[in-house]
């Protein structure tokens, strides 16, 4: 597993990362057992894999508890990022004197004393600047050593240019994959400020994996769809059906693809089992070809962007 550098935190950490919404998630997803769950971690780490993102409402609270149980007595072989914003109990609330609650709410669901970095999660964009005192909360802590480091969860480039341009964050999460492009743009910016940048929806809600075509049906969160987005977004894989060949599934191709981009930190694709977990890990095996990245990148400038696709 190839690594790189996390922000300014000292630390390194695995290109290919967990992303563990899943772990504990019943509402979204079928039930995995927290056997399964407890031993997929397990099993990431055995294979080289360290990083870690959850947040306090992934499975109301699940997640950071399944994850902590499986990172007793391996804790310092892996860097936690979780979040700040959204409840366990599924309630909405960024007000700053709300962060040290929740972040030793977290701590406590972990069973650690420290977490790697917090971030606030798709917060309002008039809470992103600093101006109500978050992120002197997040100095606090970090001074404390309860965090080492914090920024933002963001979606677009005028969210990722406001706290770029205005605070001194460490890491942020963004949406990028090779159906949504534009936050690319911010990409070097947020690199010479120093900032991690974690992937986050690399697949495209499932979309990039392969599995989903034209006839597919969806329920529960992915329901969103409509009859005529589900017809875009399968006309636009069979236009990239050439980044897979025998070797390369099309989630490999498109971990590689955001990869490609030196200026990312980790990705972190979903994960629910061990086939998924090792089709994953495989993206760091190898590198997509310089003319494929420039193929996706000119598809999306000429035919994507603009697009009402849905996330």
């Amino acid at each position: 597993m190839n690594t790189r550098r996390y922000g300014n935190t000292g630390k390194s950490v695995s290109e290919i990362g967990f992303g563990a919404w899943q772990l504990g998630n019943r509402q979204d997803w079928e039930a995995m057992e927290d056997t399964a769950a407890i031993s997929l971690v397990h099993e990431a780490l055995d294979r080289g894999l360290n990083f870690f993102d959850t947040a306090p409402n992934y499975g109301q609270g699940r997640s950071e508890e399944l994850l902590g149980t499986a990172l007793a007595g391996r804790r310092s072989g892996a860097v936690i990022n979780t979040k700040f914003g959204h409840r366990a109990d599924g309630s909405i609330d960024y007000a700053a004197d709300q962060i040290r609650g929740s972040v030793e709410q977290s701590l406590i669901r972990l069973q650690t004393d420290y977490v790697d970095s917090v971030i606030l999660h798709n917060p309002p964009f008039n809470v992103l600047d600093g101006k109500y005192g978050h992120y002197d909360v997040m100095e606090k802590l970090k001074a404390e050593g309860k965090i080492l480091a914090y920024g933002v969860s963001v979606d677009s480039v005028p969210e990722m240019l406001e706290v770029i341009q205005h605070t001194n964050i460490g890491v942020m999460e963004v949406m990028f994959n090779i159906f949504y492009q534009e936050t690319a743009e911010a990409f070097k910016l947020a690199q010479d400020k120093g900032i991690a940048i974690i992937v986050k929806v690399p697949l495209d809600s499932g979309w990039l994996s392969g599995k989903y075509n034209s006839k597919s049906t969806f329920a529960g969160v992915r329901s969103r769809w409509s009859p005529e987005i589900i017809e875009k977004r399968a006309a636009l894989l069979e236009q990239i059906k050439f980044i897979t060949n025998k070797e390369t599934t099309m989630t490999m191709a498109a971990l590689r693809f955001i990869l490609a981009y030196p200026e990312v930190t980790t990705v972190i694709p979903g994960v629910r089992n061990s086939t998924q977990l090792i089709e994953n890990i495989a993206a760091s095996d190898a590198v997509m070809p310089e003319e494929q990245v420039k193929r996706l990148q000119e598809l999306w400038a000429k035919e994507i962007k603009g697009q009402e696709l849905g996330w």
